[in-house]
């Protein structure tokens, strides 16, 4: 595995950035999972899951931030890997997010480069205090996002087989990153450090949902 220097990791960092903002729209980009089509919404059911879908790909561009924060400060090339294989996956679920929302009519946050970067610096911070603390941070965060994934599925309309799918998908990858960041040796988080993490996502997708 090739050790890259700190140049080389902003340099892809910058490539890694690009690419999450000019994120293509795409049917294409969907799992084979996802229907081709679904039932048509009602008026009120489709803004309604356009505002959830809006939510979560805000919660996917923050994710992309704080893996290529990880990424950067990762004191190990195991870890620095491990966090842009995930960061790879998130990208996936960017595309999905934002395809379903532009379906439904509607718009990605306003606030969508405001979540990369706050995100961006958590990631860095939190990477800077080393490999293990970085790795018990996605653990968490990706166990925080799969319980916020599961009350969406409880909220979509019965019939929106096509959302529903996505979620499902996402929420099994999520899972993964966070299995797999315990067993790459990443700490427990304490008490504090977890309630103020579900204290700022819940900031993040209330605004989302309307902006």
């Amino acid at each position: 595995m090739k050790t890259l220097t700190f140049i080389d990791r902003v340099i892809d960092q910058l490539d890694q950035t690009l690419r999450t903002f000019a994120q293509p729209a795409s049917d294409a980009a969907y799992p084979d999972s996802v229907p081709k089509s679904t039932e048509p919404l009602k008026d009120t059911d489709r803004r309604e899951v356009a505002r959830l879908m809006r939510v979560n790909h805000a919660g996917e561009m923050a994710a992309q931030a704080l893996y290529h924060g990880h990424a950067l400060c990762a004191a190990s090339t195991a870890v620095h890997e491990n966090m842009r294989s995930a960061a790879r996956d998130e990208l996936a679920h960017l595309r999905w997010t934002g395809a379903r929302v532009r379906e439904l009519g509607s718009h990605r946050s306003y606030l969508t480069p405001f979540w990369y970067l706050g995100s961006w610096m958590i990631g860095a911070g939190t990477g800077l205090m080393g490999d293990r603390w970085s790795l018990g941070f996605v653990a968490e965060t990706e166990r925080q996002v799969v319980a916020h994934l599961l009350t969406h599925l409880q909220r979509l309309p019965s019939g929106d087989h096509r959302s529903r799918a996505i979620l499902e998908q996402m929420i099994i990858d999520e899972g993964r990153h966070a299995t797999q960041a315990v067993e790459a040796g990443g700490a427990r988080l304490g008490w504090l450090a977890r309630s103020a993490m579900r204290a700022a996502a819940k900031v993040m997708t209330t605004t989302a949902y309307w902006l």
